[in-house]
C-alpha cells in the first residue's frame, strides 16, 4: 500500500513536499527521504516525535537506539504503517539538532496502488531558506511556592528556613 505523506517545513514562507512511500518503509528510510526531498544530505542527527492533533510534542523516536539493552524505539525499528496508522495521523520531525530544522509530518492519503516507483516526490512547493529560523524555547510561567529560593538574599542563613513547612 502507498502512503502519501505531507512534510511541511516550519518557516515563514510555505515550503512543503508531498511524498509517496511504501507502508513498510521504516522511519529511518523516511528520514532520509524527507531530508533529501528538501535538499539536505541526510547526514545530521534527527528525531521524530509523536504528536496529537494540536501538534503537541510527545514521545521521541530517535535515529539510533541508545538504550543499554537495545529495546528502545528508534527509527530503524518503527515501520510507517505502525506509526502513522490513519489518515490525519501526525509526527514532528527535527533534522540537524544544531540548526533545528523542524517539519510537520502528516499522513494525508493511503492508496492500494501507485503508478510510480516509491519513494516518489508527488509535489514540491516552495524553496528552503539558506538558514533555519531561530527557535525560541520558553517554559510556561509557573507560580511557584518556592520562589523565595530564587532570591539570593533569602538564603543568607539556611538555618532560618523551616523545612517542615515544605
Amino acid at each position: 500500500m502507498a502512503y502519501k505523506i505531507r512534510a511541511i517545513l516550519d518557516v515563514a514562507e510555505d515550503v512543503f513536499r508531498d511524498i509517496e512511500v511504501n507502508e513498510t518503509l521504516n522511519l529511518e528510510e523516511l528520514h532520509f527521504t524527507i531530508a533529501k526531498s528538501f535538499g539536505f544530505k541526510g547526514q545530521e542527527m534527527a528525531a521524530f516525535y509523536r504528536t496529537d492533533d494540536d501538534w503537541e510534542q510527545g514521545e521521541e523516536i530517535p535515529l539510533f537506539d541508545m538504550s543499554e539493552d537495545g529495546s528502545a524505539p528508534c527509527m530503524q525499528n518503527c515501520i510507517i504503517k505502525d506509526t502513522l496508522r490513519f489518515e490525519g495521523d501526525k509526527l514532528i520531525y527535527v533534522y540537524d539538532f544544531f540548526s533545528m530544522w523542524t517539519f510537520f509530518i502528516e499522513l494525508t492519503e493511503t492508496a492500494n496502488t501507485t503508478e510510480n516507483e516509491l519513494p516518489y516526490i508527488a509535489l514540491s512547493f516552495g524553496n528552503v531558506p539558506d538558514e533555519a529560523p531561530e527557535k525560541e524555547f520558553k517554559a510556561d510561567e509557573i507560580d511557584d511556592e518556592f520562589d523565595a529560593f530564587n532570591d539570593s538574599e533569602s538564603l543568607e542563613n539556611i538555618d532560618d528556613i523551616d523545612f517542615d513547612n515544605y
